[in-house]
């Protein structure tokens, strides 16, 4: 079979039969397609889109392009559950959810990616912390979830290698904002986790993906679709980005600021309600609470409690980082040698939500190619939500660069992205839909 006529298929708008997919998938595993072939194709799939048999048979493909892990229930006592999010600019609820499920008698095997587009990636937070392997051998991971209740990690080689590749390429090539191909990618990791639920972050803005909520709709839909067709229960709440999620957006920042909440010191406001709001889901979806209200109420006990964070500081441990990182954040994180407040005046409006994001990749810390190496410290602190009023006491943003001339740009770059006026705009709720299939 020759990979041009597929592309060529796919370009005029065809449908690609089930062996036209698998030998995708293979050629991705092994390599053997180059990546400029995939490349084009993923274009010809970005504007013809998939059916939905197309987009499942690549799912369950990819899935099982690795190894399928298997969670035996004598080992493993408790719902074996997730959560993924479909991107965000200063997303970094994974370091909370994982935690405080856990300490409501949860496993989590949470499998993440990297940065994806103008987005942030769990695994390049997670790998913000010194030590800490984000990609162990499944030996290795199993243990962790079995006596922690939680493992954050990366795509290990074993699992869906077809969709780690696919992931790298479509990352570089403006390829992202695919409905099938997002369902796929999430799905096929999520499946070869070995899931028994899995709860969906879909965001909706100008700093997502989907930027309105009717396609924000599709994709939960295709992913609730997709998962049922593999015997994977999934529920999807639709959350707002059209601004930062929290204060802080880089990859050590971050990690900084889900310490902060973990420890019960600073816990901002949109960060908590939408950590809060998928914990509770994924409660609901375990089938250990029936009633939000009260499922919410006990996530948030976790976090008061301290067990959340105990069991985040178990994780960093077994996975190889150093063991006052919950005590001591800026021993080990790393800090970038230029720090600047930008000061803006009036009320903060609206936000460019991606060019933030976007402006994170100019500084360094996300990626422009496949492969290229990241700076962990930079990023953005003390970030101003919109409706906060801004003076000579107040910053729009402190910047962390390399270089006092990346300073320069970022500091272009965040007034471009920020609109400001006279009066705050009127609140907008932060979970939009909850969706269950």
């Amino acid at each position: 079979m020759l990979f041009t006529d597929i592309i060529r298929s796919k370009r005029d708008g065809g449908t690609l039969s089930d062996t036209q997919i698998r030998f995708l998938v293979d050629g991705l595993a092994d390599e053997s397609i180059p990546a400029e072939q995939v490349s084009a194709l993923a274009m010809a799939i970005f504007l013809n889109s998939m059916s939905f048999e197309e987009a499942a048979t690549l799912t369950l493909a990819m899935a099982n392009s690795g190894t399928v892990l298997d969670w035996d229930p004598a080992t493993f006592d408790a719902p074996v559950v997730d959560k993924h999010s479909t991107g965000g600019v200063g997303d970094k609820v994974s370091f909370l959810l994982a935690p405080i499920m856990a300490a409501c008698d949860c496993h989590v095997p949470m499998i993440s990616g990297r940065g994806l587009g103008h987005t942030g990636g769990t695994t390049d937070k997670a790998e913000a912390i010194p030590g800490y392997d984000a990609t162990p051998d499944l030996a290795t991971f199993r243990n962790v979830v079995r006596e922690v209740g939680c493992a954050i990690i990366g795509q290990t080689p074993e699992l869906a290698p077809a969709d780690r590749r696919f992931y790298a390429i479509r990352d570089v090539t403006a390829t992202v904002e695919s409905v099938p191909l997002i369902t796929a990618s999430i799905l096929s990791k999520k499946i070869a986790a070995g899931l028994q639920g899995l709860v969906m972050d879909v965001k909706v803005g100008n700093g997502a993906f989907m930027e309105n909520i009717d396609d924000a709709r599709e994709l939960a839909n295709s992913i609730i679709a997709t998962a049922a067709k593999a015997g994977l229960r999934t529920h999807a709440v639709l959350t707002d980005m059209n601004e930062v999620l929290g204060s802080t957006a880089g990859n050590a920042l971050e990690i900084a600021e889900s310490i902060r909440f973990l420890r019960n010191d600073v816990r901002e406001a949109r960060l908590n309600e939408v950590t809060l709001a998928l914990c509770a889901e994924m409660l609901i979806n375990a089938g250990l609470e029936t009633d939000r209200a009260v499922a919410r109420a006990r996530c948030d006990e976790a976090v008061t409690s301290g067990r959340a964070a105990e069991k985040f500081a178990a994780m960093v441990v077994a996975l190889g980082g150093p063991g006052d990182l919950l005590e001591q954040p800026a021993r080990h994180l790393a800090s970038a040698p230029v720090t600047r407040p930008v000061y803006a005046s009036r009320v903060v409006t609206a936000v460019d939500t991606r060019a933030m994001g976007n402006a994170i990749i100019e500084l360094g810390g996300g990626r422009r190619r496949v492969g290229e190496a990241l700076d962990l410290s930079v990023g953005f602190s003390d970030i101003a939500p919109v409706g906060a009023a801004l003076d000579s006491n107040t910053p729009l943003a402190v910047i962390h660069a390399a270089s006092d001339g990346d300073a320069e740009q970022a500091e272009a770059n965040l007034l471009a992205a920020v609109t400001t006026g006279d009066d705050a705009p009127a609140e907008r709720p932060v979970i939009r839909e909850i969706l269950t299939g």
